[in-house]
């Protein structure tokens, strides 16, 4: 009784290591991003900026994104939704429109393989251009009734 006790507790185990590491295989993370923030600095305001993300297929098998998302109408994500095989780098662009002055923080979020997700911030801080036009003419004619 004690023998089959013991087989039975060793099999057990065995089974819950594989099933553990099948499991680690299965949630490993597959979008190896080169970097998760960057921050534009000081950018003038009404001045356009976008930066690239870039990211590798560190799995076994090829995926696409899903959908690339962000938190406001100001920041605007660009991807290819071409499948990226094992092995391959692809590129998410990401545009911010800087037309509020003020430090700005704006998370993208990264949907892939159906449900998982990550996220990328761009950051900076917007400074106020001054507004240029053409001079007033201040001087006065005065007409004369000869």
């Amino acid at each position: 009784m004690k023998i089959i006790f013991t087989l039975i507790c060793t099999l057990g185990l065995a089974y819950s290591g594989l099933a553990q590491n099948s499991q680690q295989k299965i949630s490993a993370d597959v979008l190896n991003l080169k970097e998760t923030e960057f921050d534009f600095g000081k950018i003038p305001q009404g001045k356009p900026v976008t930066h690239e993300f870039f990211f590798t297929n560190t799995g076994d098998s090829a995926f696409a994104l899903d959908n690339v998302q962000a938190s406001c109408g100001c920041t605007t994500p660009v991807w290819n939704k071409d499948i990226v095989a094992p092995g391959e780098t692809a590129k998410i662009t990401v545009g911010y429109n800087a037309l509020n002055k003020g430090e700005f923080v704006k998370p993208v979020t990264i949907t892939y393989m159906g449900n998982k997700t990550k996220q990328i911030i761009i950051k900076g801080d917007v400074w106020e251009t001054p507004v240029t036009s053409a001079p007033l003419n201040t001087s006065v004619t005065s007409l004369k009734n000869e």
